[in-house]
């Protein structure tokens, strides 16, 4: 009875100290734990899957009467220049006829990669696929720039250099940009511009040849009558300009101004439309502050006059229409 009393303690002290084969293991293959997420395997994922999603770079692809320059790695044999016909097709040596409008170039580089090893011209071939010449060479810059035109541009270039090609913008430029590239007509791109130098390189965006950039106008307030610089207020895209905001920029009102007698023009689907706009009461911080739309009118009247009615709505928007515009909000 003693013996068997022995033979289990010292059995017990073995399997404390020395755990079995298949417990350790079981240890070893557990992940450490913390904020670290593992696969089923028990290591970590590659930093490819933590990675993210990521904005997927533009890439000029292959269209029809396009020059390209073929090779293949140690066979000059096999290199040649070739455009591409109006069907999409081009003839190469060997494998004949191979489909490539709208591929890019590393996309063309692995099927006729693919088509010479299957024909057996090539175990493990190395293609390049050059594009020598696009068809259309030129980026049309249009809307509000110095010089709208279609400038010849080989190979991609950056947003801020084709602009720069067109004289760069005009007093009335808008912060956005739309650019159209030729192998997405459909699919247009919308860049801002900000003043903010930290994100001036996000809107510096690749062009390639064939796309169109158009410049956009900013938006206009006209501040006209008695104000000491009757003007066109440019407004930055997303600006949100008052009624107060845009007298300042005019520079503020005459003494002879008639505050309380002031309008808001602004124009609608049916037409001009006058609102009254007590600028007394506005001044005095006694009535709202109202926001302005693009277009919009400020007609501040002599207070000599008898009525207001004198001036015409026409002839508002007239003076309106001669304002000068010098600055932007």
């Amino acid at each position: 009875m003693r013996t068997d009393r022995l033979s289990l303690a010292v059995l017990a002290l073995v399997l404390i100290f020395f755990p079995t084969a298949e417990g350790a293991m079981a240890q070893t293959t557990l992940p450490a734990t913390g904020s670290q997420s593992y696969n089923t395997s028990g290591t970590a994922p590659s930093s490819e899957a933590n990675a993210g999603t990521k904005e997927t770079a533009v890439v000029p692809v292959i269209g029809a009467g396009d020059l390209l320059k073929i090779s293949v790695l140690g066979a000059p044999e096999a290199d040649q220049e070739i455009r591409v016909d109006a069907d999409g097709n081009c003839a190469l040596n060997f494998i004949g006829s191979v489909h490539v409008a709208g591929l890019t170039p590393e996309q063309a580089e692995a099927i006729i990669a693919k088509k010479l090893v299957a024909g057996g011209f090539f175990a493990e071939p190395q293609v390049s696929v050059f594009a020598k010449e696009y068809a259309t060479q030129g980026v049309s810059v249009l809307g509000e720039v110095q010089k709208p035109n279609v400038y010849p541009l080989l190979g991609s270039h950056r947003l801020f250099d084709v602009i720069s090609l067109a004289g760069g913008t005009t007093q009335k430029a808008g912060q956005v940009i739309t650019i159209t590239h030729r192998d997405h007509p459909r699919e247009p791109r919308t860049v801002v511009l900000s003043n903010d130098s930290s994100k001036a390189a996000e809107a510096n965006v690749e062009i390639f040849p064939g796309d169109t950039v158009v410049v956009s106008k900013a938006g206009i307030v006209y501040v006209v009558g008695e104000v000491h610089k009757p003007s066109g207020v440019l407004m930055e895209y997303g600006t949100q300009m008052t009624v107060l905001q845009a007298i300042a920029m005019a520079e503020g009102t005459n003494p002879t101004a008639a505050l309380n007698s002031a309008k808001l023009i602004r124009k609608t689907p049916a037409g001009p439309q006058e609102t009254p706009l007590d600028l007394k009461k506005i001044l005095e911080a006694k009535a709202p502050d109202i926001h302005l739309q693009a277009e919009d009118i400020i007609f501040v009247p002599n207070s000599a006059a008898k009525s207001v009615g004198k001036r015409t709505l026409e002839a508002i928007i007239q003076a309106a229409t001669g304002a000068a515009i010098y600055h932007p909000y």
